[in-house]
């Protein structure tokens, strides 16, 4: 018997080569190819074939009709946003997050309020643990939702084909197999076929598949990061378990922006959609407590309000401690620099602990000035009014700089009943700029709450 002849993948890229290598030529990823088996007959692997799929000829843009093509609408708002404004007909979208962290049962969920057919392809539960958790997560559930236990790739496609869903859901992708060439599942080559033939189907019948999948031990979605350019869009299911918050966002996305998040709430009936989480961010208080300021941020085109938690203690030992939850460890680091420097505060004997409440990562600079009056607060044992507000970035000298949108910040600062917001003095603001309270430097702030 012949022996069959093996390759060589890098899990990252997708690089092949005849033997092992410790770094990938490609990506320059080290210790990442793995062995695989090669198909006989390379005729063999051609993948999905059933009626949808024709010979395309050229055609001129100008005669592309698109109107056909509108996207379908999601009644999960959230993920609607996330998506661009709703799933776009043909569109292969990649789910990805943590072991236990709700991928399937987001799609479960939305699969269960969707009005047209949906086929769910469940490789890792039965048909009776699907019925139950459907239960669970809601009691009206779509009466087009079928379900289908299947594996094998060319047999959940010829299903989809009979079927004519609107929407179709693997979960996951990690367990399909293709019988087309001859690798174990779940491997890079059974992974990368198998979500080429969905694809497939997909651009022919014109059918948006959805793909969960897994992810690695360094928080990257397990198989070849080829996967990540073949489909049309990659969302991450994002939270920490010890926390009810999940947060969706876009890594990539063909149809609309990577910027925006959707916010849910893990209970014990499924997710729930968070639509105002400004108020679920702020803790609510007896009293003011000293190291607490709220900042103005925005992600996407949603504005938020979040509350930021500093603790300013003296040093036990030579070298004081600096760390920071959902912070830029190196911006605290500058901003520390700018108060010892500019406003003759001795922070470099002092431990400084810094907090995100809620367990978002916050990237916006707009929260500086939010993050500079907490650790003054902290310091000075002083509590920032709870009617206060801050949306500014600090520069090297200490001045405050203008940040993008803040007619929106202002708006939702004002909604939640914050009577006086903080701004740099030089940001476009209209006649009626209310409850501002404009600065030229971070000096000029910490006079007026600090006095």
């Amino acid at each position: 018997m012949a022996r069959k002849r093996t390759s060589f993948y890098c899990k990252n890229c997708g690089y092949e080569s005849a033997k092992w290598i410790g770094q990938c030529p490609s990506c320059k990823e080290w210790n990442s190819f793995s062995e695989e088996p090669v198909p006989e007959d390379a005729s063999k692997n051609r993948g999905w074939t059933g009626p949808h799929q024709e010979v395309t000829e050229p055609v001129s843009i100008t005669e592309i009709d698109i109107d056909k093509d509108r996207r379908l609408s999601c009644p999960d708002q959230e993920l609607s946003r996330v998506l661009g404004g709703g799933i776009v007909p043909g569109s292969v979208v990649l789910v990805g997050g943590e072991p236990g962290i709700g991928k399937s049962t987001l799609m479960l969920q939305t699969a269960l309020q969707m009005k047209q057919r949906v086929l769910y392809v469940s490789g890792e539960e039965s048909a009776q643990q699907l019925k139950l958790r459907a239960n669970r997560i809601m009691k009206e559930q779509n009466k087009e939702f079928v379900v289908l236990t299947e594996t094998r790739v060319n047999s959940v496609l010829s299903y989809a084909d009979h079927l004519q869903p609107g929407l179709i859901i693997i979960d996951s992708i990690q367990t399909l197999y293709s019988s087309s060439i001859e690798a174990i599942q779940g491997s890079i080559s059974q992974i990368r076929q198998c979500t080429g033939e969905l694809m497939q189907f997909a651009k022919t019948s014109n059918v948006p598949v959805f793909l969960v999948g897994h992810i690695t031990k360094e928080g990257e979605l397990a198989g070849p990061k080829i996967l990540e350019h073949m489909v049309d869009t990659v969302l991450q299911f994002e939270g920490d378990r010890n926390f009810l918050y999940r947060i969706l966002r876009a890594s990539k996305n063909r149809f609309g922006s990577t910027d925006e998040i959707g916010i849910y709430e893990m209970q014990s009936s499924g997710l729930r959609e968070v639509s105002n989480p400004s108020e679920l961010l702020i803790t609510q208080r007896d009293a003011p407590v000293a190291g607490v300021a709220i900042g103005a941020t925005m992600e996407g085109s949603r504005p938020l309000l979040i509350e930021i938690q500093a603790l300013v203690s003296r040093a036990a030992y030579g070298t004081p401690q600096r760390t920071a939850t959902g912070f830029d460890y190196r911006r605290l680091s500058m901003l520390l620099a700018v108060l010892e420097k500019r406003l003759d505060v001795p922070l470099s004997s002092q431990d400084v602990f810094l907090n995100m409440a809620g367990g978002l990562r916050i990237n916006d600079p707009a929260v500086d000035l939010a993050v500079c009056m907490a650790i003054l607060s902290a310091h000075y044992g002083v509590p920032v009014d709870h009617e206060y507000c801050f949306a500014a970035e600090v520069g090297l000298s200490g001045e405050l700089r203008t940040v993008p949108r803040i007619e929106a910040r202002v708006n939702e600062s004002v909604k939640l009943g914050y009577h006086q917001i903080y701004v740099s003095k030089f940001a476009k603001k209209t006649t009626n700029s209310g409850p501002l309270f404009l600065a030229a430097s971070l000096s000029e702030v910490a006079a007026k709450i600090f006095k």
